[in-house]
């Protein structure tokens, strides 16, 4: 719907629209530029006080208007705002969605444009290190619940000319602003158009948890793939280096959570600390994480098949010191209570205050431990185990990765407490199949670069290259994406 040429009516439309009046956050001023009756409408807290009361001090200041009345808002505007960014537009979504993501409005009768000045701020916390993806030595700083501030810190690290940031808007409601982050060299057109026109064509009511609702929107998935098939990060160096590589970010406002495209499997085994530390220290460790994956997924349930099952191996082995009266039944029972155990007490202390989190975790993990062995609610071995199953996982850098392999982890143990050894390979190759499946946006493998084959990328995962060898020249090629 256009603006009318008449101020009253531009200010009745603003009014049926808006709780004006109502809602104490937003301000209006009846104003009057020289001769000329004007409106100002904005947002309290959004609006950098101190610039726009040098703008209207100037705009109202005898001395500085010589023209009593406004013949021409282009020329007005050109000469008058010079403090602050500010544009026309003519279209009452455009104007109220600008408005209510921080530009003020002004109003000026006879015109059937509005201005909008650009000079909007935001409520944000300080930048900090995220606590998920902590690192010894490198940068302290981490992306924050303001995306221009996500975009200054992606733009300080990367000065180049290509660098592209692309605003969208998502949410009938919440309106909330979505960027996409890419270099115009190295970026994969294909996966690019199709990102944008996805995310323009969402139907939602809002973005209410940031960045992980639109992840769901952009890729559902089943309930039988629990792992990530979009990798997130926190941290603007680890953004900054998939974007050099030829990867897309999605920034959104009020989250500090940015996502990467397009996304493996094997990106899930990769931490920063392998970078800050020499190539020898990082690729050991590196491979350490590697190795810890299987020991998630297969420590626990294979104790319980050996040890409940094949009893004549576990007294070969010294699996458990004492296997007399341990029947299946209780050593599977043992074995799923301490799995739940550990589950609660990583929650407990991961929901309470840093203060506390330690304490809690110490304390508890003696007390549980110590008293489940004595009530015969688990056994000295399974604690052992269950332990370094813990350990294995939280080895891993992604979380929502970690959580994936815990969700697989109980299913196979279920499988072979109840089944064996059939329940054993039945749900390994359930858990298989489910990774297999697990869907990628934009089509493209989630093995990649184990398939399609690329030895060069393979190594670079496995192995931590010297910086002189690691600088992407190019975004790697990863195949034709599948059909949908």
């Amino acid at each position: 719907m256009p603006l009318s040429v008449r101020l009253e009516e531009n200010i009745q439309y603003l009014e049926s629209r808006l709780p004006i009046g109502a809602s104490f956050d937003l301000m209006t001023r009846n104003l009057y530029l020289g001769e000329t009756k004007a409106y100002f409408l904005g947002v309290n807290g959004f609006c950098k006080t101190e610039i726009l009361q040098q703008i209207f001090s100037d705009l109202q200041n005898p001395l500085y208007v010589q023209n009593g009345n406004v013949d021409d808002i282009v020329r007005y505007m050109n000469a008058k705002i010079g403090y602050a960014q500010a544009s026309l537009c003519d279209s009452w979504d455009s104007i109220l969605r600008n408005v209510l993501s921080g530009p003020s409005l002004l109003l000026i009768d006879g015109f059937a444009q509005g201005i909008l000045i650009d000079v909007r701020t935001y409520p944000a916390r300080g930048i900090a290190e995220p606590d998920v993806e902590r690192v010894t030595r490198g940068a302290r700083d981490g992306f924050v619940e303001t995306m221009l501030f996500n975009a200054n810190l992606i733009r300080r690290r990367v000065r180049s000319t290509d660098l592209c940031f692309s605003v969208h808007s998502v949410g009938t409601e919440s309106k909330t602003d979505v960027c996409i982050a890419y270099l115009e060299k190295n970026v994969n057109r294909e996966l690019l158009n199709k990102l944008s026109e996805s995310i323009d064509s969402l139907q939602a009511t809002a973005l209410t948890m940031g960045s992980k609702s639109l992840e769901e929107l952009l890729l559902p998935k089943r309930w039988w793939n629990p792992l990530p098939a979009i990798q997130t990060t926190e941290r603007p160096d680890v953004a900054c280096s998939y974007l050099l590589e030829g990867h897309i970010l999605v920034i959104v406002d009020n989250s500090p959570v940015v996502l990467i495209f397009p996304c493996t499997i094997f990106q899930f085994t990769q931490s920063s600390e392998d970078y800050y530390n020499s190539p020898s220290v990082g690729t050991y460790f590196r491979l350490v994480r590697f190795f810890c994956l299987p020991v998630s997924l297969l420590l626990m349930p294979s104790f319980l098949l050996l040890t409940g099952y094949f009893p004549e191996l576990s007294d070969r082995w010294g699996l458990l010191s004492d296997s007399g009266g341990m029947t299946v039944q209780r050593l599977f029972f043992y074995v799923l209570a301490v799995e739940f155990l550990l589950d609660l007490l990583k929650y407990s202390a991961a929901l309470n205050s840093g203060r506390l989190s330690g304490s809690l975790s110490i304390i508890g993990g003696l007390l549980i431990g110590d008293i489940a062995v004595s009530l015969n609610w688990a056994s000295i071995e399974v604690l052992f185990y269950a332990a370094v199953t813990l350990l294995a996982s939280l080895s891993v850098s992604g979380t929502e990765f970690s959580d994936g392999i815990r969700l697989y982890r109980i299913l196979l143990i279920t499988a072979t407490g109840f089944f064996g050894l059939p329940g054993f390979l039945i749900g390994l190759a359930l858990i298989l199949l489910s990774i297999a499946t697990t869907p990628t946006f934009g089509g493209y493998s989630y093995f990649w670069p184990l398939f399609p084959f690329n030895g060069k990328a393979l190594g670079r995962l496995l192995f931590r290259s010297p910086t002189p060898k690691a600088q992407p020249s190019k975004a790697w090629n990863r195949g034709k994406p599948h059909k949908n």
